[in-house]
């Protein structure tokens, strides 16, 4: 089959095996085109929450579909591609937190949702990149240990300097690739431009852009502004996405090398063996870990997130 063939066979049957798909924004457009909704992992779990379908594929990673398995525990949710995982939330695990809290005792710890279910269970409260600000600022806690990402979390403590933060040396090894050289050499070569970065980037990066948010946030800002021409620091997906959204706009990457090979693992053809059996893997949880895993979630949740 050809994609436009494997597209339509994709579509006719998720109606027939009741299932809906899910597409994190870093997707190549070709799974943006078969999927139910498209968006960040937290937005995507709460569309699966409210999902007619019983059967859930996430193309994404796999910490996005533990997340939506934890928010959607009565349904059956596989990851498309089994393989697919996030560096960041590999760099430490549950143990990594208890020792982490016994060194920081009086400190709240505040798990970016970039985590394994696993590790969720040792944390206070869960934060999404758009939700951090707004969750940590109604904390009555002063002391904060942020994990896993420190560029996120160094993001949030330089505007709230009423808190004491603490740091895991984590991050994305995909955001930390862009360097304030490339924020110098976009500002020569594109002098009219916004420059708008993801958090996840180093701190120089994020203090020579013009906006700093999420993968939303940043699609939202350039889909409203008024301006023409945006230079994207995320994952270089999301230029292609807007170039196909804004047609009248011009974006180009901040840098090259920004590209998540994870996130880029997963094709229409992934999607389709698991659609049939033959590809992707099931997430299962223990009834122990859902509840243990949702309640930095559900502490998030109550807090506004």
């Amino acid at each position: 089959m050809n994609k436009k063939e494997l597209q339509e066979e994709i579509l006719r049957l998720k109606k027939e095996k009741d299932i809906c798909i899910l597409a994190h924004a870093y997707q190549d457009h070709e799974l943006w085109e078969v999927a139910d909704y498209m968006g960040d992992s937290f937005g995507l779990s709460l569309q699966a929450q409210k999902a007619q379908q019983q059967n859930v594929i996430m193309c994404g990673v796999r910490f996005m579909a533990e997340t939506v398995k934890t928010l959607a525990p009565d349904k059956r949710v596989w990851i498309a591609n089994e393989r697919a995982g996030c560096p960041m939330a590999d760099q430490m695990d549950r143990e990594d937190v208890l020792r982490l809290k016994e060194r920081y005792p009086d400190y709240t710890v505040c798990a970016y949702i970039n985590t394994t279910a696993d590790l969720k269970r040792a944390v206070d409260v869960v934060v999404t990149s758009s939700s951090a600000m707004k969750i940590i600022g109604q904390l009555p806690d002063e002391k904060i240990l942020f994990i896993p990402d420190r560029n996120l979390g160094g993001w949030i403590a330089k505007q709230m300097p009423e808190k004491t933060f603490a740091f895991f040396d984590g991050g994305c090894p995909s955001h930390m690739k862009i360097t304030p050289e490339d924020v110098e050499r976009a500002r020569r070569e594109y002098p009219e431009a916004q420059i708008l970065v993801h958090p996840e980037c180093v701190a120089a990066v994020a203090e020579g852009a013009d906006y700093v948010g999420s993968t939303t946030g940043i699609m939202k800002y350039a889909k409203e502004s008024e301006g023409s021409q945006f230079i994207i620091g995320t994952e270089n997906s999301i230029v292609e996405h807007l170039r196909i959204e804004c047609p009248d706009k011009q974006f180009a990457a901040l840098s090259p090398l920004c590209v998540c090979p994870n996130m880029r693992m997963t094709t229409l053809e992934d999607l389709y063996g698991c659609i049939m059996g033959t590809a992707g893997e099931e997430i299962l949880l223990s009834p122990q870990e859902i509840e243990e895993s949702r309640r930095p979630i559900d502490r998030m949740i109550e807090l506004g997130g």
